[in-house]
């Protein structure tokens, strides 16, 4: 950004020059930290089940304020990437006090595979069932989730399912058997169902956004060359495009020659797109103010907001390809508006959190949990926004629906996911063989427990069309379990996702990684571990 001679620009630049400094201090801690914990991995190959021709590479480290340090590792054997083999290893004073991780062997499999790649691409092709864009890829990998190593292909196919939603699915096919172990999609959506940028000299400037869901809300932009563009320049650049209901490409970057945006109609183009940019806003600000976390990647690198994907595309996603969040327009508010609520926003913008830190995969009880993460955070951004046009509450996406003051029509109910008929209240063996977007219901229900205890939500009360009680909110009868309020689960639930979970966390890991957290931030047997492992139990997760 060229700084112009002005107060406003000026005051800027000393704001920018001020946080590089601790932005470098930053860096360097965990420089520090993965060169201390590379020296532990060499020392603890029986601990971390590694093999001889196994490479562990550190992809990021978080710094505890008491000097604690957790450094999160990928591995790949004979250079194939070990799915499931992720681990954090956990040390302070260079003593290693712990690993998470969920790989229980240091088997590795015979290298041959009697099943080659274009046969397992002709088997995942068979699986796909839709027209593919391009050519599809295969690579050797190590599959190792929840089983004993074994050599296979990873298989992956992209095109656009019939309901317009992109979709890159990854297909793990055994290479000496043909058996398909296990497949998942790369696009993160809300719920289950079928370019432009900056040029010439740029400011930062403030606007309005004349919003459908909020009403008219502050948006930052930037003044570049005499036009003002949907360009945050405070939070790492992020953009806001416009689709114009096309479902490739990137669009292109909202541009005028006003800072206005918008007029609260859905007619009007920058009306939706005034939502989206200030949802990404407020959770980019959630995640800084409340976890210290500088945007998706922690590196304060903003994304691209997508907005008016496809013709009446009832669902929003969220890519890693594109480094985006993505938004249907539904059909403009007949039965469902633009997917753009701030609860929304803030799931998307946290699928991108998760693939940057536990990176749960986008299948089974590790899919469920990835899909809670975001269902959680998106409702305490909700919450931290406090708008007074959308109170917040537990309830994801109940703004997506015209007459919804009672709420019966939303994405999913956390304190009783079986609202939605699909989506389960306890857990059982079975969960991780529903939809990501049901077998979540668990967790969601878990951390609103967690927070507020088994307490009716306003709204809900018996009488009312969920006819709710406290005991119809707990799985195990007890109705005496008290909440320890949203700041204190808030700031559990990230802890764990990013210092105890890893790819492959089932509900089992989840319940000791949040224990794990709970303890690190108010001590062993305190009165919100103790509350950490009632909710878990509350849910059926003992």
């Amino acid at each position: 950004m060229k700084v112009q001679a002005s107060l406003l620009s000026l005051a800027i630049a000393s704001t920018l020059a001020v946080a590089a400094a601790p932005a470098d201090a930053a860096v360097s801690l965990k420089s520090a930290a993965i060169a201390r914990a590379d020296v532990l991995v060499g020392g603890n190959a029986t601990l971390l089940r590694r093999a001889p021709a196994d490479v562990l590479v550190a992809r990021d480290a978080v710094v505890d304020a008491n000097g604690t340090e957790h450094v999160r590792y990928n591995r790949s054997w004979n250079g194939m990437p070990v799915i499931g083999g992720d681990f954090v290893v956990h040390a302070r004073n260079g003593k290693l006090s712990g690993v998470s991780q969920t790989l229980t062997s240091a088997q590795r499999p015979a290298l041959r595979a009697l099943f080659s790649k274009d046969q397992a691409i002709v088997e995942a092709g068979a699986r796909f069932g839709t027209q593919f864009i391009g050519a599809p890829t295969a690579r050797s990998v190590v599959y190792a989730r929840n089983t004993t190593p074994v050599l296979a292909h990873e298989v992956v196919f992209n095109g656009i399912k019939a309901d317009q939603t992109p979709t890159e699915m990854h297909y793990f096919v055994d290479a000496r058997s043909g058996k398909i172990l296990e497949q998942w999609d790369g696009i993160e959506t809300a719920k289950p169902g079928p370019g432009g940028g900056n040029t010439g000299i740029c400011t930062a400037a403030v606007g309005v956004g004349k919003s459908l869901t909020l009403g008219n809300v502050p948006l930052n932009t930037s003044l570049c060359s005499g036009s003002y563009r949907m360009v945050d320049a405070t939070r790492g650049g992020g953009a806001t495009h416009n689709m114009a209901m096309k479902t490739t490409g990137m669009g292109t970057v909202f541009s005028g020659s006003t800072n206005i945006w918008g007029d609260n109609l859905v007619t009007n183009s920058q009306t939706v797109a005034a939502d989206a940019h200030y949802g990404i806003s407020m959770t980019w600000d959630y995640f800084k103010t409340v976890h210290s976390r500088n945007g998706i990647d922690g590196n304060g690198t903003g994304a691209v907001t997508r907005v008016h994907y496809g013709r009446n595309y009832q669902n929003a996603f969220w890519s890693d390809s594109c480094y985006c969040m993505t938004f249907g327009d539904g059909d403009n508010g007949a039965t469902i508006y633009p997917l753009v609520a701030i609860d929304v926003a803030g799931h998307e913008m946290s699928h991108g959190v998760t693939s940057r830190t536990a990176a749960l995969v986008y299948s089974g009880e590790s899919g469920g949990l990835n899909e809670a993460n975001s269902d959680i955070f998106g409702t305490m951004v909700e919450y931290y926004a406090a708008s007074p046009a959308d109170p917040a509450d537990y309830v994801m996406g109940e703004k997506l629906f015209p007459n919804n003051a009672d709420m019966k029509q939303a994405i999913r109910w956390m304190f009783k996911p079986s609202l939605d008929k699909r989506s389960p209240d306890c857990y059982s063996s079975s969960l991780g063989t529903l939809d990501v977007h049901y077998s979540s219901g668990v967790a969601n229900h878990f951390y609103y427990l967690l927070a507020e205890g088994a307490v009716v939500p306003s709204g809900f009360g018996a009488g009312s069309w969920a006819n709710l009680t406290p005991a119809s909110l707990v799985c195990n009868g007890n109705t005496a379990l008290t909440g320890i309020g949203r700041d204190k689960a808030g700031k559990i639930w990230y802890r764990a996702l990013t210092v105890y979970m890893t790819s492959s966390t089932n509900y089992a890991a989840a319940r000791t990684a949040t224990l794990n957290a709970a303890a690190d931030l108010y001590g062993n047997g305190s009165v919100p571990y103790n509350a950490v492992a009632a909710a878990w139990s509350a849910v059926s997760v003992n």
